[in-house]
């Protein structure tokens, strides 16, 4: 399936129903009165975040969502029936934007949640709502409220723990194969992945975590070299950042040093808050490096690259060091949850008093 997470939709909720101007006509009933109907509600349209959508491709082609209008009112006090409503689904975390007005209108982030982006008409009144003690006979009627209609933009931030941020090769998909059931293409030439992929971390029973990993940023991307910024917004719902550095390069003249701060630099022209979240630095392919080697490069690298932060030694071919790193992982995720949990409400008549001196 097609990665697609961004797209343009317009929706239109349905038109209600026009209001009925009608009389009785009964036998030896003279002045049967009015018995007109109203019209009925046009139908809505619903967006509802499903958990086994990952894209936003259905939107890519069919661009144009309507509901039905309402039924008109007839007679013998018979009201019109409602439009028949519509519901869209979407991927878990799509943000719904106006398309003119670039107002941000909705977020799906819980799966299963239903919101109403547009609205149906009213129905019309028929005649038998304007009956009155000195207008028995009214033949007063209103039309149907005209739906709501809304250009939309759709887009697509995934939901995830932790985020895989690195240069192209740098071993972003064989780690996150390493580490989840996801199985992202894998090959030894550049820019393999060319979407973003998720994966899910099992640490333990009942302890897990989400992996986004997406394609490899270089130098130059806000220039729109590669594939640019595109993917990096899948980012900006991550608690944590994993910089995956190559420190076994195939081309000696390539420096790791000067790729990775062409990554950060990259990174804080992006998004500036992106840039100030938690980043730990993961060097990789050690097993490409001699163990008598290791701890000198290691130590040269962050010594250059001036890194203050943690600092994990891995083999994601290999799986050395993977375990360490991961649990590593899920115990921050743990302590990032509950601090963004808001603190438990508490009964002031039970609240320890200390007793007066």
């Amino acid at each position: 399936m097609k990665f697609v997470d961004e797209a343009f939709i317009d929706i239109a909720a349905g038109d209600g129903g026009n209001g009925c101007v009608s009389f009785r006509h009964e036998k030896y009933k003279e002045f049967g009165g009015p018995n007109g109907g109203d019209g009925g509600r046009g139908g809505h349209v619903f967006a509802v975040a499903d958990p086994n959508l990952n894209t936003l491709v259905d939107y890519r082609y069919t661009r144009r969502f309507e509901a039905k209008r309402g039924e008109h009112g007839m007679g013998s006090d018979m009201f019109g029936a409602a439009g028949d409503d519509i519901t869209l689904k979407m991927p878990v975390g799509t943000i719904i934007t106006d398309a003119e007005t670039g107002e941000v209108l909705y977020e799906l982030l819980n799966a299963g949640e239903v919101i109403t982006i547009a609205k149906g008409g009213d129905g019309g009144y028929g005649n038998l709502r304007f009956k009155s003690a000195i207008n028995r006979a009214p033949r007063q009627k209103t039309p149907g409220w005209p739906g709501e209609r809304k250009s939309l933009k759709l887009e697509l931030k995934v939901l995830a723990d932790v985020g895989l941020l690195g240069m192209p090769n740098a071993g972003k998909s064989t780690f996150i194969a390493a580490v989840s059931n996801a199985r992202p293409k894998i090959a030894d030439y550049p820019f393999t992945t060319l979407h973003p992929n998720l994966g899910v971390v099992r640490v333990g029973p009942e302890q897990s975590f989400v992996v986004a990993d997406i394609p490899g940023l270089i130098e130059g991307a806000s220039e729109g070299a590669g594939l640019g910024h595109q993917f990096l917004r899948h980012l900006q719902r991550t608690r944590l950042l994993l910089h995956i550095v190559d420190l076994a390069p195939f081309d000696d003249a390539v420096d790791p040093v000067a790729q990775a701060k062409a990554i950060v630099g990259e990174l804080k022209k992006y998004d500036a808050a992106l840039y100030e979240k938690p980043r730990w630095l993961v060097l990789n392919k050690l097993d490409m490096v001699p163990a008598e080697e290791r701890a000198a490069r290691v130590k040269d690298f962050v010594k250059r690259f001036k890194w203050k932060g943690p600092v994990f030694e891995i083999s994601a071919l290999t799986r050395e060091g993977c375990e360490t790193l991961i649990r590593a992982i899920y115990d921050h995720v743990q302590a990032e949850q509950r601090a963004a949990q808001a603190p438990a409400e508490v009964d002031p008549r039970f609240v320890d008093v200390p007793p007066e001196s």
